[in-house]
């Protein structure tokens, strides 16, 4: 075999494929494993469950939160029922769902909020505070628009808008990172 032939299938050069390490020797021996597509249950099953143990023992949580302003440039927070302090709205990435999805989602759950304009990818946090695996994905959004006042009920308990030099008592130190980092005061931590 010559070095412009490395990589081509019997089928020829419309079909090549990449040679990799472990394609099989010179002398014509296989492969140590079987070729795409030729795997047989067994190995398909094995994969199957490995695939699941993983997931199970290394489940990765993804969330959103934003730093969401009005056209006066005053900030959205929420305080929730079932922990301390104020924060920004956010919550979990659901099956299927894309982050700006998710941010569209739970900006109209957490506060009657609309974006006017497309979201501002900030940056993406590890909240270990939480776990060892969870991530934030942190956008800013400007311009949002509120159908309604938000009302208290099982999830959340207060919200508004506050002027950047007004916040109310209580906002979370993660809350107020964030808004440091926003300002310029800071670099973005790669910590939530």
């Amino acid at each position: 075999m010559d070095v412009g032939d490395m990589g081509k299938s019997e089928h020829g050069a419309g079909h090549s494929r990449p040679a990799t390490i472990g394609q099989g020797t010179a002398h014509g021996s296989p492969p140590p494993y079987p070729a795409p597509g030729r795997r047989n249950l067994a190995q398909k099953t094995y994969q199957w469950l490995l695939n699941r143990l993983f997931a199970a023992q290394r489940p990765l949580t993804l969330g959103v939160r934003a730093a969401a302003f009005d056209r006066a440039g005053r900030i959205f927070l929420v305080r929730h029922t079932y922990v301390r302090g104020w924060y920004m709205p956010g919550g979990g990435v659901e099956v299927g769902e894309t982050v700006y999805d998710a941010l569209e989602r739970e900006l109209a759950e957490e506060g009657n909020l609309a974006m006017a304009e497309p979201p501002q990818l900030f940056a993406v946090y590890h909240n270990n505070r939480s776990s060892r695996r969870d991530h934030v994905v942190f956008f800013t959004c400007k311009n949002v628009s509120q159908s309604e006042i938000r009302r208290p009920d099982l999830e959340i308990a207060d919200s508004g808008f506050f002027a950047l030099d007004a916040l109310p008592e209580g906002v979370t130190g993660a809350t107020q990172r964030r808004l440091a980092e926003l300002s310029g005061d800071v670099p973005p931590d790669s910590r939530w």
